[in-house]
């Protein structure tokens, strides 16, 4: 999990791996919730690479969140997700039924695109993140959202990330993409260019959205993971991908997105989006943001 902001911070404590709770979260109030998040954090943190991926061991109440969300989503899928995820999903082929332990989505997943899930106890460090990327892994967070409203959460959970993200590292086409975000990392250095290519991938690989027959359809993985956004985000206002004005762009992870960036075409998106990143680097992020500076100049000139 690695693209949104500094929410529900793991921190330790005497007591061990504490899950900090913003008090607008759904589960701030609920003391088994709480503990839970601390447990699911510290079996996630005690893992080291070369170790086999842990098992959590999921309750009912669990399973009932997982089988609620991912009923519902398969439904909006066929409605407005992009035909390449929709094809994904099939290939993929995850569990309805159950909460799916990390090694199971790496069992499906791997043979498909060569990717693999391990895991983290919360946020992971922008460059760690996008970094592991390059060699086909994908680090992700084992709790679930609050069960009393499970077609909602603030944060990502392993809904949003082996829903949204390992449907989306399904496809062949998705999958090189990632791998040249990876390969980016490695050649910026500069912390801004870090964070505007960020903001680039939240823009598309996170909240994108492609024209297919005339309509908008989603191939982000945060509005394919979320009820609400799947219904919202066809409202939003939708503009032609433009990767200097995505990488200078705010957003709050705790609404639905105002506006959003479109492809014409599958074909187009892929195209765009492994151009931009097989060639991104320091250099593309001082160009970038030098157009993105004059742009905003001269339509304050026009507008005077």
């Amino acid at each position: 999990m690695g693209t949104a902001s500094g929410y529900s911070p793991v921190i330790e404590s005497a007591d061990g791996l504490r899950v900090v709770l913003g008090q607008d979260h759904p589960g701030f109030a609920d003391p088994h919730y709480r503990r839970r998040r601390d447990q699911i954090a510290s079996v996630s943190a005690g893992w080291k690479p070369g170790e086999a991926v842990p098992t959590v061991e999921y309750s009912d109440v669990e399973h009932d969140v997982w089988r609620t969300v991912a009923q519902e989503l398969v439904v909006k899928h066929q409605k407005y997700g992009c035909r390449a995820y929709v094809e994904a999903t099939e290939a993929l082929d995850l569990p309805k039924d159950h909460v799916p332990q990390l090694a199971e989505v790496t069992a499906r997943l791997e043979p498909l695109t060569g990717f693999r899930y391990l895991p983290v106890a919360g946020l992971a460090p922008l460059r760690a993140f996008y970094g592991s990327f390059a060699g086909h892994s994908f680090f992700s967070t084992q709790y679930l959202r609050h069960h009393s409203v499970p077609l909602y959460t603030p944060e990502p959970d392993i809904v949003h990330e082996v829903i949204g993200h390992a449907n989306q590292l399904a496809h062949a086409n998705f999958a090189a993409i990632y791998e040249q975000v990876g390969k980016a990392v490695a050649r910026t250095v500069s912390p801004d260019a870090l964070a505007f290519m960020s903001r680039v991938f939240w823009f598309t690989l996170e909240f994108g959205v492609v024209t297919e027959r005339g309509e908008p359809k989603a191939y982000g993985a945060g509005i394919l993971s979320s009820f609400g956004e799947l219904e919202a985000f066809q409202q939003a206002e939708i503009r032609p991908m433009d990767f200097a004005e995505m990488g200078t762009t705010s957003y709050d992870i705790t609404r639905y997105q105002p506006v959003l960036y479109s492809a014409p075409s599958f074909e187009a998106l892929c195209d765009e989006l492994q151009a931009f990143f097989a060639t991104y680097d320091d250099t593309a992020y001082e160009r970038l943001t030098g157009c993105a500076q004059a742009e905003k100049h001269a339509r304050s000139t026009f507008a005077s």
